[in-house]
């Protein structure tokens, strides 16, 4: 059984990570799904979240919205509809448009027009880009003690 394997995560537009792994937990549409090496070969749909792996002991993060991934015993194929690894999350703009879909979210609730599937997935993505923000900075205050 292999000891580590591939984890390649990209988007329409661009590869946003490739590395030899140890570990991965995806964000699958009904909930987070743990791969080690060896896993069962499976597809999958993707939610919004926090993917999440460890290479050589280190863990990191990438903010993946919806897609799929494929799953093999020796690599973790994720096919993201956006992703974005911390550095490229300008965490401003996430808390900015969550607050405004948060607002939405409560103006609507007398609407019986509201659109709660786009306002619901515009509060998931903000999350998912604040959570994985906040894991790189708290991991950069960590090393700065």
């Amino acid at each position: 059984m292999p000891d580590e394997l591939m984890l390649e995560v990209v988007t329409p537009e661009r590869e946003i990570y490739r590395a030899q792994v140890s570990e991965v937990q995806l964000p699958g549409r009904t909930g987070y799904l743990g791969i080690l090496p060896g896993h069962t070969p499976l597809l999958t749909e993707l939610g919004i979240g926090t993917l999440s792996y460890k290479e050589r002991g280190n863990a990191g993060y990438v903010a993946v919205m919806e897609g799929f991934a494929e799953v093999l015993p020796d690599r973790v194929t994720v096919l993201a509809e956006a992703a974005e690894r911390p550095a490229d999350i300008d965490v401003d703009r996430a808390r900015k448009a969550l607050a405004e879909a948060e607002n939405k979210l409560n103006k609507s609730a007398s609407d019986p027009n509201a659109d709660w599937d786009a306002v619901l997935h515009a509060i998931s993505r903000a999350k998912a880009r604040i959570e994985v923000a906040a894991h790189t900075h708290a991991a950069g205050s960590a090393r700065a003690s």
